[in-house]
């Protein structure tokens, strides 16, 4: 069984370092032209996966687009997990799921057992209940060959008065969860599968991101402010790990495929010239 770490290599290696969201709010399908229902949220889905599906290496649906419009937001949200994965692209659902006990063992078994209808490559996790309490996600996706993607330093503003809040032992919660994680992927060849969440709109961090070993997905590229040449002050010497995440700078370039595509090779070419340095 291949790891998520060593799929997610080869995948940014063959295809280079990008991770495009769908992100079908209601601005945007009426951008596209769609009417803010199920069959809109369908022809948007479709034409992001025909667009970028086989060019991308993650593709990352956001989860709450498709459950608005309840059940058949859901089957759509199935349906295109299954057209990326036929296309090649690693499926990272973005769900920032957080409980305890039997809860998250039941979330981990929604999104990272091969038998579930929501089976993808990993998921965004939220680790304000404790590291600990996400246990049975990095368990199963152990067992399961799958990644988890845990905040830590993110992009919203609200963001900071707890992850840089200190706790006892010095350490801010945030480098507390960098430091867990890091431990997670201890030893891990040519890339661990625990990942963390560092938005790219947020500077210098003043954290420790030296020892993660695994995938820092970097959100906030594009429409949200950020630029490629930022991750240069927000990673430092950790540049290597990123995985830069956009979102509406690619499908804002929607719904002719061929523009769709060809945004996503100029954020990518973007990155490629950042991250090569």
């Amino acid at each position: 069984m291949e790891t998520f770490g060593v799929r997610l290599h080869r995948a940014v290696t063959e295809r280079g370092p990008l991770c495009v969201g769908i992100d079908p709010h209601p601005g945007l399908l009426a951008r596209w032209g769609l009417p803010d229902d199920v069959d809109g949220l369908d022809r948007f889905a479709r034409t992001v996966v025909e667009a970028i599906g086989d060019q991308v290496a993650v593709v990352k649906p956001q989860s709450a687009f498709f459950e608005r419009f309840g059940a058949r937001g859901v089957g759509i949200l199935e349906s295109t997990i299954r057209q990326l994965r036929e296309s090649g692209a690693l499926v990272l659902l973005d769900v920032k799921r957080g409980d305890i006990g039997s809860t998250v063992a039941a979330y981990a078994s929604a999104y990272l057992d091969p038998a579930a209808p929501l089976y993808v490559d990993a998921v965004t996790a939220s680790p304000y209940l404790g590291v600990g309490s996400l246990a049975p996600m990095f368990e199963l996706a152990a067992t399961h060959g799958g990644g988890v993607f845990v905040l830590a330093l993110t992009s919203n503003p609200e963001g900071a008065q707890v992850q840089r809040a200190h706790g006892a032992d010095g350490r801010t919660v945030a480098q507390t969860v960098i430091d867990e994680i890091s431990q997670l992927n201890a030893g891990a060849q040519p890339l661990g599968s625990f990942g963390l969440v560092v938005g790219a709109t947020i500077g210098d961090t003043g954290h420790d991101l030296s020892r993660v070993n695994g995938p820092l997905l970097a959100p906030g590229l594009g429409a949200q402010g950020a630029t490629a040449a930022d991750l240069r002050t927000v990673f430092g010497s950790s540049l290597p790990s990123v995985l830069p995440s956009y979102s509406r700078e690619v499908l804002g370039a929607g719904p002719d495929p061929a523009a769709l595509r060809a945004a996503a090779e100029r954020v990518l070419a973007d990155c490629r010239g950042v991250l090569a340095d």
